[in-house]
């Protein structure tokens, strides 16, 4: 187990190689990514029962992540490379020609299980393995992350209603809760309402908190493991801030889709010390 500022490191390397990575291919999605770096840090590092030597496509006897928001694939793509899944020099093809870290994720990527990016559909997917680990009397869990406004999606709720009625206790779904979108704000596009109330009326259990405090996600994460196996799916609603951590970035949804320039990315990266070495 890593302490918390072990993983504050961590989180800010990953932020980093975001930046570098979608400066170098001019095409991607920083500010979900930085976003979330937090949370896949806490994760992939100190969560999940997983490992790349473990891993396996079909996910037994081990803890399974599915990705749904598959734009914010750099973010994703860092961790698995710092965590051992492939080596971080990979980083710097993001989006090349041939290179295995396309713009959203596929299975030709170390530590990935399905193509994602077509939003919506991750949930479902994590049903099914949830529930074959189930039939396996596998006790392992599977987690999920989700976009806010990905929610907007109808088959969320049709998959969300499924896994309650079905008891996979065995989920855990988390939702990136910046309240924004490619298109602007979440509230003006299609408002979510009370969130939290619409998964309890839904039969889940519902945690929320702060996705940018480390802490506070690795208590968070004690919580709905400590709620497994009690009859209801989980969801971790985590208030996040678009861009966090380069301040020019923090809290607009026009870093949805748009590569920072030369100087910018000089900028952003002066607020992110290299603490792992950069690939």
């Amino acid at each position: 187990m890593n302490n918390v500022k072990q993983l504050q490191d961590i989180a800010t390397q990953v932020r980093r190689d975001i930046i570098r990575m979608i400066f170098a291919s001019q095409s991607g999605h920083p500010g979900g990514s930085l976003g979330c770096a937090d949370f896949m840090t806490v994760l992939y590092f100190n969560v999940m029962n997983a490992s790349p030597q473990t891993f396996t496509i079909d996910g037994k006897a081990q803890d399974m992540f599915f990705l749904s928001n598959g734009h914010i694939a750099p973010v994703w793509y860092s961790v698995l490379a710092r965590a051992g899944y492939f080596d971080v020099k990979e980083l710097g093809t993001l989006r090349k020609l041939h290179s295995k870290l396309q713009g959203h994720p596929t299975t030709y990527t170390e530590g990935v299980r399905i193509a994602s990016g077509s939003l919506g559909q991750g949930l479902s997917v994590a049903c099914g393995a949830a529930l074959a680990k189930k039939m396996n009397n596998d006790t392992n869990l599977v987690f999920t992350l989700h976009g806010d406004g990905e929610l907007q999606e109808g088959q969320i709720w049709e998959a969300a209603m499924f896994a309650a009625a079905k008891k996979i206790d065995n989920l855990i779904a988390t939702v990136d809760y910046n309240g924004q979108q490619i298109d602007g704000s979440v509230d003006n596009v299609l408002s979510l309402g009370d969130l939290a109330a619409k998964f309890t009326a839904f039969g889940w259990e519902v945690i929320q908190l702060n996705g940018n405090d480390i802490q506070a996600l690795t208590d968070g994460f004690a919580k709905a493991k400590s709620l497994a196996g009690k009859g209801k799916p989980v969801v971790i609603l985590m208030k996040t801030e678009m861009g966090q951590g380069v301040d020019f970035m923090m809290g607009s949804h026009k870093w949805h889709g748009k590569a920072p320039n030369e100087e910018q990315t000089q900028q952003a990266l002066s607020q992110l010390p290299e603490t792992l070495g950069d690939y």
